[in-house]
């Protein structure tokens, strides 16, 4: 599919008097990193796929504050949500979508306190709604009866109890799924939480990611599947820096789903 992906802007949708169906949150990962740009263009596919109208809020996004206030700025936090909540609520936005489990979960959770309640949603619980609404169909693909495991997101297993949104879509592709010893309730971090993704750990025996991954390898799988940028990035980091990336991939469900589809 080689022709540029649409994605209108809220600003145009607004011109022409109307709403989207739901505003996709892009996410400063999805925007800026180069790795996590590819899972945007999958989960924009595969949007387009299910005839799913959206929009984007372009350069009127900025980043949801998350990782300021995980570093411990409540003040830098609360004023990058105001001015997100004043965009969002001047648009009158009900429903968002958004492939960063962090973002997920201050717009969910911590948004409302200062003024802006939407019903905020994971994509992998996205995706499911729409197998489930019969708008899109997933197929084993290129995956069909490779060994997968997946690595829960804290922002969307622990912190937000959702653990069976994106095993039911790997199902769907066949796999054969394998859990790490430590999962859903009792999953490792990838080792970025708490604002850790942006600078060197503190000293210690081992690095978080090495050992997240060290325990993904254990089971050999061909896929490490994620629903997180930042574990992305780190579990990607894990694979390279045992020499496994020729024989392991890390890759988002979306992704996987987009590739399965030939998208």
């Amino acid at each position: 599919m080689s022709e540029p992906l649409q994605v209108p802007t809220m600003a145009e949708y607004a011109a022409q008097g109307k709403q989207p169906e739901v505003l996709f949150w892009v996410g400063c990962a999805g925007s800026f990193d180069d790795r996590a740009k590819k899972i945007t263009k999958a989960f924009v596919k595969l949007l387009h796929n299910a005839g799913v109208d959206f929009a984007v809020l372009g350069a009127e996004e900025s980043c949801t504050g998350d990782p300021a206030k995980r570093a411990g700025n409540e003040f830098l936090f609360q004023m990058q949500a105001m001015m997100n909540i004043q965009v969002l609520n001047g648009y009158e936005i009900k429903k968002v979508v958004t492939a960063c489990p962090h973002c997920f979960n201050t717009m969910k959770n911590e948004y409302p306190g200062l003024g802006g309640s939407y019903e905020v949603i994971h994509h992998t619980q996205f995706l499911k709604s729409l197998l489930n609404e019969g708008r899109l169909n997933v197929e084993g693909g290129s995956y069909k009866g490779k060994k997968i495991t997946f690595h829960d997101p804290c922002y969307l297993g622990r912190a937000n109890n959702e653990y069976e949104a994106p095993r039911e879509l790997l199902q769907k592709l066949e796999v054969e799924l394998v859990e790490m010893r430590r999962c859903k309730s009792r999953g490792l971090c990838c080792g970025a939480g708490g604002a850790q993704m942006f600078k060197e750990p503190e000293k210690g025996d081992k690095d978080v990611n090495i050992e997240r991954t060290e325990e993904a390898l254990e089971i050999q799988p061909e896929v490490i599947a994620a629903g997180c940028p930042f574990c992305n990035t780190m579990l990607t980091d894990g694979v390279k820096a045992a020499e496994k990336e020729g024989s392991v991939q890390v890759m988002d469900v979306a992704e996987m789903i987009a590739n399965a589809k030939d998208l």
